[in-house]
């Protein structure tokens, strides 16, 4: 067990290397805790206090009745009234609406004829999103209308029954939070460990590493666990504050979060110490860790579906830890994830796991020698 004071000595000295530094101190606290309530609020596919330009041309019962609708729509902040389609271009082009309503003359005489009665939507295709989104809650408001007009003399009959299982009523920040505290974990953690070898030749003390009686696995054990506490400690604290600040309900188990939170962090920790041992300053680090974890968050389904992707990223987000992670936690927010679910996307983080820190210790043992 001689080795035993050797690692602990060099554990400390990453410690201190790391936390020392009252500026270094904040950069660990404050960026993660303002971004996590930033993008909690910010980050959101709602749509909320829009303006909508409607061009009634029809001046009927029916047309008034869908107008009305619309204007009292809670996501509606103002039915913006135009004459002209020069007008819907304008509002469009200068980004005041983010669609407009065109119903025609004969809007009202074709649904009292019982003719097939149709209204355009013009949306800006420059923010898709909000303009898609938009356009099913029009949808929606016109399926209702059409459904009350084929019955007028009974209440209006649902067809169909939608049920959102989860989350019930739709709140984004149940599905935001949980997937926040993964990505802003990973940065972290990433960022930790790619500065550590970078730290020591920017610094000038990497030598002094070689020459040391510390062995190779040592120091890479050495610049491992510092990184592993600090991304587990700020796991901990951004699942407490989804379930204590946010309120999102935690129906899974804590142990086995807390267990595939530790395996999460061993795998990023072996990402980030691939970039420190190729990077020969802290800037090229840093510059590393965003080339890295950039598209690791666009490939994770953090924001987009997965299974909307090409085959071939399909298959490479599958090397991804965050995906797994993000899987595992929002599974055990929202649904109760059944051990065994968990377990399939825990396995293939330890293998990765074992892969990259295999891999980095290669890497390392090549720049010791």
């Amino acid at each position: 067990m001689r080795w035993l004071p050797r690692l602990k000595a060099q554990i400390v000295k990453e410690l201190l290397s790391v936390l020392r530094d009252p500026k270094s101190r904040i950069t660990l606290i404050v960026p993660p805790i303002f971004q996590l309530l930033v993008f909690s609020f910010a980050a959101t596919l709602e749509l909320k206090n829009v303006d909508v330009a409607v061009y009634d041309r029809d001046a009927g019962r029916w047309g008034y009745e869908l107008v009305a609708r619309i204007g009292a729509a809670s996501f509606v902040h103002r039915v913006r009234p135009v004459h002209s389609e020069a007008e819907i271009r304008g509002l469009i082009d200068r980004r005041e609406v983010i669609g407009a309503l065109d119903i025609p003359e004969t809007f009202s005489r074709d649904i009292d004829a019982h003719r097939p009665a149709q209204a355009q939507v013009i949306l800006d295709g420059r923010r898709a999103n909000a303009a898609q989104i938009l356009l099913g809650y029009l949808n929606l408001i016109a399926a209702g209308l059409g459904a009350e007009i084929a019955s007028p003399t009974q209440p209006p009959r649902e067809f169909v029954g939608v049920r959102h299982w989860f989350n019930p009523n739709l709140i984004y920040q149940w599905f935001i939070v949980p997937s926040l505290a993964g990505t802003l974990v990973m940065f972290l953690t990433l960022l930790v460990t790619s500065l550590s070898i970078a730290r020591e030749r920017e610094l000038g003390t990497f030598d002094q590493l070689l020459v040391s009686p510390c062995t190779p696995m040592e120091i890479i054990v050495a610049k491992l666990v510092p990184a592993l506490l600090i991304g587990t400690l700020l796991g901990v604290f951004m699942a407490a504050a989804a379930i204590l600040g946010f309120r999102v309900p935690f129906t899974g188990s804590l142990p086995l979060l807390f267990a595939c939170l530790v395996l999460f962090n061993t795998s990023i920790v072996g990402i980030g110490l691939m970039i420190s041992s190729i990077c020969g300053t802290q800037q090229q680090a840093i510059l590393g860790t965003f080339a890295v974890g950039v598209p690791a968050v666009l490939m994770s389904g953090f924001a987009t579906p997965v299974e909307n992707m090409p085959k071939f990223l399909q298959w490479l987000s599958e090397g991804i830890p965050l995906k797994h992670y993000l899987i595992i936690l929002q599974g055990s927010f929202l649904k109760a994830m059944p051990p065994e679910d968990i377990f399939s996307h825990a396995w293939p983080m330890a293998v990765i796991a074992a892969v990259t820190l295999t891999t980095a210790t290669i890497f390392v043992r090549g720049k010791l020698q």
